[in-house]
């Protein structure tokens, strides 16, 4: 992990978070009971096993799905009773989503692709052609601007991604397996990218199965069966901190 930095100010904040989902007569504890606080800045990678609950976790933090019991805040503000409409404008102006599939519309280019979220959040033309611009010298594709995504690598539709979730300056970036279809070196660049973003300050939390994340993040926690694990003691964060 890259070395700790000073005390920050919150961004995140879960307490005592549960979810479930009841299917068959059964109730399933996808999160269950889960504390944490993240500073603002922080690049806090969520590992574990399939169906551990970090989706779930990171849909809860986003306001994409409301706890049964427990409080989420952002930056001091409690979203857990947030109307949809709020919830909304939330996620347009201050959150940034970074998914597995990439996410990007097919007929669009990769300019389009960015341009397209500085539209809806309501930028005049004029700053969405020169933030564009700057995004895609930013992420190295420059060159590739009017390609669409078929036309673009696994890598380079990624970087497009994070050009797009990077677009309207978010306080906050949750991203979900970003480098699960890539291969090693593509996916070293991408976790460049998000460890640069947090050094400007965005705070980013992602859920990973990719080793190299003790490479880039601030931070490992694990979740198991919905419960977050005592730091440094669960099965999969001790894998990784003995890799070669």
């Amino acid at each position: 992990m890259t070395a700790p930095r000073g005390p920050q100010p919150t961004a995140v904040e879960v307490h005592h978070v549960s979810r479930a989902f009841t299917g068959g007569g059964h109730t399933v504890y996808a999160v269950r009971e889960v504390s944490l606080t993240i500073p603002k800045g922080q690049l806090l990678a969520i590992v574990g096993r399939s169906g551990s609950g970090k989706t779930t976790l990171l849909n809860l933090i986003a306001g994409l799905d409301k706890p049964d019991s427990g409080r989420v805040s952002l930056d001091g503000r409690d979203i857990t009773d947030a109307s949809e409409s709020e919830l909304t404008e939330l996620r347009r102006h201050s959150i940034g989503f970074v998914f597995q599939s990439f996410g990007l519309l097919p007929l669009f280019s990769a300019a389009e692709n960015i341009g397209l979220a500085l539209r809806v959040a309501g930028v005049s033309s004029r700053e969405e052609a020169r933030r564009t611009t700057e995004l895609l010298g930013l992420v190295g594709l420059s060159a590739r601007a009017g390609h669409r995504p078929y036309e673009l690598s696994g890598g380079e539709q990624q970087r497009v991604a994070v050009a797009r979730a990077l677009a309207n300056h978010p306080a906050l970036l949750i991203a979900d397996e970003p480098t699960g279809e890539l291969d090693t070196v593509t996916g070293a660049q991408i976790f460049g990218l998000l460890r640069e973003a947090s050094r400007d300050g965005i705070t980013i939390i992602m859920a990973t199965h990719d080793p190299l994340i003790v490479d880039y993040a601030d931070r490992v926690v694990e979740m198991s069966d919905g419960s977050l694990l005592p730091e440094g003691e669960g099965v999969v964060t001790g894998a990784l901190y003995r890799r070669d």
